[in-house]
């Protein structure tokens, strides 16, 4: 049986030359002639095997495992839905989506429609995964509300929504953060009353369904033998947790989605400048020189992984947080609907509506763009970066293309009694406010445009395009489609998601 699950699909990853000096624009006169004009030792070092875990290459046994696990609808509340289903790997690791639909959903990227009834949309980005494998990765999500805790007192070593109820043994945040999706209610749990793992979520008791997901785990051969294969304090059924499937999805991840072959890390290993068109040439003077994109976007990865308030607009429902009730009393429907970011983390002021700066890696296949999709081009997101505040008050909320909620149902009752019940046809449409409300509002725009704290900088619209082609030079064309990762099969016995074909 584990012949069928242990073909080799290893994607090409080639790493450059190592302990190649790094001599760039120095060891070429026609490369100081064409890039000459900023600070070169503001370069990254080009990646290697060991910027990422396991040195890039975890044992195959643990890929194999984990790359089942991860379009493997089982660890999902009611069977319905994978790691892969918003994060495809033929989609850029995304899901094409602004915001997406999770449980409840079906079908792929923009062909995503309500299903089943759900009591809502995700309200963030769903985010790439490209070189998420990284060793720098100290924090994970939008706002990093997972993060390596600096502190010492977390007994799992990291501070995380779970708190104490994370479990020790998590070797990396990639693997501490594969134990949270798997206990969201809209992202793969599911709601109260439809499966016990999402009743396990609906009471606050995470490590009830993570036993229960591993036990799904431990009643299936195939998998028991394929975790026999991975680990080495496996022998049993009852020995497998949901550790040991968060160890084998980070080390899947780690390996599928590194991403270093692009034509700017082929400049950075050589130093030659004409593996960059002229137009990427000129996008990386300014990039790295007069626009200062580096100032954040700095790094191997292009990313500081730290959180700013540059006043990327909101759609969507936002994450229940701040204190303006205006929409339930125009509405009647409960919700508050901003997203604060970062500070809902700390509580501390200066991180109100800050974001982690994303890698730019592979960023051109990665849209829609911003923690909650708000940009459909990458040139609209690179305007927003010049003027942060008037771009953000020109936004229009209303060209912003959502998947509809054809079925959606609201909690009534509390506790262990809530039930769910469909909205009316004017619920519904009262509903549909959520999505624009807080771009809408004057005073809720406001909030987010009086925390930006990017400055504004002019630049011509024949910059504005060289920095778009520079971005371009950081795709990696074997990232363009990676569906040869999709297995024909899963030990489960379910559909693979997304399906390896039929796209």
């Amino acid at each position: 049986m584990l012949s069928n699950y242990l073909k080799p699909r290893w994607p090409i990853c080639i790493t450059g030359l190592t302990g190649v000096l790094f001599i760039l624009l120095l060891g070429s006169v026609s490369s100081q002639s064409q890039l000459g004009g900023y600070r070169e030792n503001r370069l990254p070092k080009p990646l290697e095997d060991a910027d990422y875990l396991y040195d890039g290459a975890p044992p195959k046994a643990l890929y194999e495992l984990g790359r089942l696990l991860f379009f493997d609808p089982v660890l999902s509340g009611n069977r319905n839905i994978s790691c892969g289903t918003c994060h495809d790997p033929g989609l850029g690791t995304g899901d094409a989506l602004a915001l997406g639909i999770g449980e409840g959903g079906h079908g792929v990227g923009t062909q995503r429609v309500t299903r089943d009834p759900v009591p809502g949309r995700i309200p963030r980005n769903a985010q790439s995964l490209w070189n998420v494998g990284a060793r720098q990765y100290r924090s994970m999500f939008h706002d990093g509300r997972l993060e390596v805790d600096a502190s010492g007192l977390e007994t799992s070593g990291f501070t995380n929504p779970a708190g104490s109820d994370l479990p020790p043994g998590l070797p990396s945040t990639l693997a501490a953060q594969a134990l949270f999706p798997v206990t969201s209610g809209l992202e793969m749990a599911g709601q109260r009353h439809e499966n016990p793992v999402a009743d396990a979520v609906a009471d606050d008791n995470r490590p009830l369904a993570w036993a229960r997901l591993a036990a799904r785990l431990a009643a299936i051969p195939e998998y028991v033998d394929l975790f026999r294969l991975a680990f080495d304090d496996v022998a049993a059924a009852d020995d497998i947790t949901f550790t040991h499937a968060a160890k084998a999805l980070a080390a899947f991840q780690t390996q599928a989605f590194r991403s270093d072959q692009s034509p700017f890390d082929r400049f950075l290993r050589t130093g030659d400048a004409s593996m960059l068109s002229r137009d990427a040439q000129q996008g990386l003077k300014l990039f790295f020189g007069k626009a200062n994109c580096v100032s954040c976007h700095s790094g191997p990865l292009l990313t500081d992984h730290r959180f700013h308030a540059i006043g990327m607009p909101q759609t969507g429902p936002g994450k229940g947080h701040g204190a303006d009730f205006t929409y339930w009393r125009e509405t009647g429907l409960p919700g508050r609907l901003e997203d604060e970011g970062r500070y809902r983390v700390t509580f501390d002021q200066a991180d109100l509506f800050a974001f982690r700066t994303p890698s730019l890696r592979n960023v051109e296949i990665t849209g829609p763009w911003g923690h909650s999709g708000a940009f459909k081009t990458l040139e609209g997101v690179v305007r927003h970066h010049l003027d942060p505040e008037s771009s953000l008050d020109a936004f229009d909320s209303d060209r912003i293309s959502l998947p509809r909620l054809d079925q959606v149902i609201r909690p009534a009752g509390r506790g262990s009694v809530t039930h769910f019940v469909p909205l009316t046809a004017a619920q519904i449409r009262a509903f549909e406010k959520k999505d624009r409300w807080v771009q809408k509002s004057d005073g809720l725009r406001g909030r987010i445009r009086s925390r930006n704290t990017l400055a504004s900088i002019s630049l011509s619209r024949e910059d504005i395009a060289h920095i778009v082609a520079f971005l371009g030079s950081l795709t990696d064309p074997s990232a363009l489609d990676r569906s040869d990762l999709l297995p024909a099969g899963v030990p489960s016995g379910l559909a693979p998601q997304p399906a390896p074909s039929g796209r």
